[in-house]
């Protein structure tokens, strides 16, 4: 069975396009990763794509769009909902209706971050270390969690609190 998960912040521009690339180039076939914002800036940030490239993960196909691809008639039917945005620094969380399991994995932005070149590239490495530990956790969950649905958003739930130098298989 293929698992459909939307990955969703505000532009779609950073945060949810490393998840998007990182599920898709681990996971498939086993997972279909997309990502969407409620404000998609229509482009890619370029240390994005920089930090995907270094990581040897394909690029292909990666654009900022919006979640209205998501929603209504065939739009693809999604399993998981997960939210990217940093609410802690009051950054504003879109709100994604529809039957699957939502959970939030909160993360700075780092195409917010000033300063030079170095400093947004050393950000954007954080925010994909972070990402990195995310998906492997959700790459190894059991298959028996995938059948209930409160055990899947508690353990998506506990997966969004790792952080890059996390062990994400305590």
């Amino acid at each position: 069975m293929t698992h459909r998960v939307l990955f969703v912040c505000t532009g779609n521009s950073a945060r949810s396009v490393l998840a998007e690339a990182t599920l898709r180039a681990w996971g498939s076939p086993r997972f279909e990763a997309f990502s969407a914002g409620s404000r998609p800036t229509g482009k890619i940030n370029p240390f994005a794509l920089d930090t995907l490239d270094a990581a040897g993960m394909p690029t292909h196909g990666l654009r900022s769009k919006s979640w209205d691809e998501f929603s209504g008639a065939g739009a693809p039917a999604l399993d998981i909902v997960i939210t990217v945005c940093d609410s802690a620094n009051d950054e504003t969380c879109p709100v994604f209706l529809g039957d699957f399991v939502r959970t939030h994995w909160g993360l700075p932005d780092p195409a917010s971050v000033q300063g030079s070149d170095a400093d947004k590239h050393a950000a954007f490495a954080r925010a994909h270390a972070t990402i990195k530990a995310r998906v492997r956790a959700l790459l190894d969950l059991p298959s028996d969690t995938w059948a209930d649905r409160t055990a899947l958003k508690t353990a998506l739930d506990r997966i969004g609190l790792f952080q890059s130098g996390d062990d994400a298989h305590e």
